[in-house]
């Protein structure tokens, strides 16, 4: 049986995906940050919940390890845990910076870097890396996020390069407005950590807070991404790059053809 860890299952896209995937009975590893979650997991049918804080290196491994002894192997490994931290970069504190590459970035790539030679043993595997459509774009207000994906891209680009030929394939996600507690939680980071009443940005932030989930365009459910996973799994050698919701395609289909000064007229009103 096909197995998959997926990371960062305690709601929207992780916990969709995880759902989908072991209805259609592949053997679903779903870990979660907070072991407070790990008991909601198991109530809704989940079979194996582990804890794993992609931050700490040796819940990594402990997860790693845990699946080897119960498989023998892992099949496909999907970094999917992240967050979003929203507000001005000149309003952003170097620190909360260093906290969303820590989560999106550095986690990824340490359990990248753990998972690579496990996989290199066992002669395949697949690697999946949750990018966004704001790996390929930047929008206003969302400098922290907008560069942990540039920085996704750039490993993941090196990584497809440095294992052409070992039979691991990696693919990247760039997602665009999916159904999640995405938003919601960027708005918390965004009131957490950002001085709104004294920002010059004060105006956009507020708009942005009272904003509804429905205002925003081309918006798709989890089971998009879900699907998309599937289809990597199912497939002999994967597509390095998935473009996921209408959003991704038009943005992206747009950053090529148009200058730099006219995509960020563009982007400007998107923001």
């Amino acid at each position: 049986m096909t197995n998959i860890v997926i990371t960062g299952c305690s709601t929207g896209i992780g916990l969709a995906t995880a759902k989908y995937l072991q209805h259609k009975g592949i053997k679903v590893y779903a870990t979660v940050r907070a072991s407070s979650d790990i008991e909601k997991l198991q109530a809704l049918g989940f079979k194996h919940v582990l804890k794993l804080d992609v931050t700490k290196a040796d819940e990594i491994k402990a997860v790693i390890e845990h699946v080897l002894s119960k498989d023998g192997k892992i099949d496909v490994w999907f970094n999917n845990a992240g967050y979003g931290q929203a507000g001005a970069l000149e309003d952003l504190e170097t620190k909360f910076l260093q906290e969303q590459f820590e989560t999106n970035v550095f986690g990824m790539h340490e359990a990248t870097r753990q998972i690579v030679p496990i996989m290199r043993k066992q002669g395949h595997g697949k690697i999946i890396q949750h990018s966004s459509v704001l790996g390929l774009i930047s929008l206003f207000g969302r400098g922290a996020y907008n560069a942990s994906k540039y920085a996704i891209e750039g490993l993941t680009d090196t990584l497809r390069l440095e294992l052409a030929g070992s039979n691991i394939y990696v693919s990247i996600l760039n997602t665009g407005p999916v159904t999640s507690d995405f938003r919601k939680n960027a708005m918390q980071k965004l009131q957490e950590n950002i001085d709104i009443e004294n920002s010059i940005f004060k105006e956009a932030y507020l708009k942005n807070l009272s904003a509804k989930k429905s205002d925003v365009p081309f918006n798709e459910e989890a089971i998009s991404v879900a699907k998309v996973v599937e289809k990597i799994i199912l497939a002999k050698e994967p597509k390095p790059r998935y473009y996921i919701t209408k959003a991704t395609y038009l943005l992206g289909y747009l950053k090529r053809i148009l200058s730099t000064q006219l995509l960020d007229k563009i982007l400007l009103k998107l923001g």
